[in-house]
């Protein structure tokens, strides 16, 4: 006596296989592209009320810092260092952020490891 299979199951082998493949292939491929457009991306964060700007790239570089000259203040340099770590932190947790959802709603929630 012969097993039928469900309708979708079997019989596919080797095409099955290349089409798998060719899904792959082309998901690989607009995960590069998407990473390539997000690189190229600013992402800009400011602290202390607007005092301090940072602006990041999608490659996670620093790219400018403004301030405005009211807050540089020789007597709290500590300050200004703090404000500008704020903004700087949050314009990368920006950039961070913005990759992950959007690699993961390409991927359709896929999670393998080392692919992005």
């Amino acid at each position: 006596m012969k097993a039928r299979l469900p309708q979708g199951f079997g019989g596919g082998g080797a095409s099955s296989i290349q089409q798998l493949a060719r899904q792959a292939q082309k998901l690989q491929e607009d995960m590069d592209a998407l990473a390539k457009e997000l690189e190229e991306k600013e992402y800009t964060a400011t602290s202390g009320g607007g005092a301090v700007t940072v602006t990041v790239t999608g490659k996670m570089e620093l790219k400018a810092i403004d301030m405005k000259p009211e807050v540089v203040d020789p007597e709290d340099v500590e300050m200004l260092s703090d404000m500008i770590i704020a903004a700087a932190n949050e314009a990368l947790r920006a950039a961070s952020t913005e990759k992950s959802e959007k690699m993961e709603k390409l991927s359709g929630g896929l999670n393998v490891p080392g692919l992005f």
